[in-house]
Parts: C-alpha cells; structure tokens; sequence
C-alpha cells in the first residue's frame, strides 16, 4: 500500500507525465522505503498509477544499463523522467567509490544523451544507519526528494520543447 506523501510541494504535477523507477534490490530494507516514497510521490502529485512503471536491479551497478533501456529507441514507450534508486554502503576496500562513481557518471552521459532526465536517488552511505536515516528517518526520504526532482525536470524539458522558459 502506498502511503500518502504529506511532503508534497504544491507546485508539482505529475497527471500528464510517464515516469520510471528503478529501484536496486540490494540493501532492500532502504531501497524499498526508497520505491514506496517515489511511487506515493508520484501520486500525491496527481500521477495516475498506470503511468508509474516500476523496474527492479539487481544491484546499484545495473541501474545504468535499465536507465539507458527505458530511454533509448523506445518511441512512444519512452518515459518523460526516469528515477533510479539504490544504496551503497562504504566496505573495507574501494569498491563503492567506483560503484558510485560509475552510476553517477552513467546516468548523467544517459541523460545528457537522451534527453530524458534521470533523478539521481543513489544513497552513498557510510553506515546503515545513515541509509536508513535517508529512507524515512531523519534525513527525510530521498526517494520522494528524487521523484519530486524528475517531475520538475520533466516539466521543465517539456516548457524548453514548447519554445519557453521555465517557470522559477
């Protein structure tokens, strides 16, 4: 069940958009809150659950190819924003930072390529606590943040093709 969003900036409007999130299923504890908040987001914003689609990744890693699939050759099937979620937990070695670091830099080329904007609702957590703590805790839930970010960027791609200026 999807929980209504009591966060919700009065500007946003999602009725007309098609949004996407892809959602890590490593650390799913944190990666799940962070889904549920992007998807009551969605339809706090007026978004019609049938214009929501939902896509699991294995792992945080994978999030850059399923973007780049939703958004390249795919006609009148492209969404208008995509949101990838995932979480990343700092280890013994380096390997997060080149985890985070690939992510980071292949959705942006993705979104720099295509047009289509990727939220970008990756957690680069030193701790479970502070992922947690980004998934509904204290820190808010960045997953909603994200979704929140696609919506406008979307509707502000959309004033640019139509030949204006966004809003502020």
């Amino acid at each position: 069940m999807v929980q209504p969003d009591t966060n919700q900036p009065l500007d946003l409007d999602a009725e007309t958009l098609r949004i996407a999130v892809v959602t890590s299923a490593y650390h799913a504890e944190v990666t799940d809150a962070l889904r549920d908040a992007a998807a009551a987001a969605f339809e706090a914003a007026g978004g019609l659950p049938s214009r929501l689609s939902m896509i699991a990744a294995p792992g945080a890693f994978e999030l850059t190819a399923i973007c780049r699939g939703l958004v390249v050759d795919r006609g009148s099937r492209t969404p208008d924003a995509v949101v990838a979620l995932g979480c990343v937990i700092t280890g013994e070695t380096n390997h997060d930072r080149y985890i985070c670091q690939s992510v980071a830099q292949g959705l942006t080329d993705i979104t720099v390529q295509s047009g289509i904007p990727i939220a970008f609702g990756l957690l680069t957590c030193q701790s479970m606590e502070q992922a947690r703590a980004r998934a509904g805790g204290d820190h808010g839930n960045k997953g909603r943040e994200a979704m929140h970010a696609a919506i406008r960027t979307a509707h502000a791609i959309r004033s640019l093709d139509a030949g204006g200026v966004p809003a502020p």
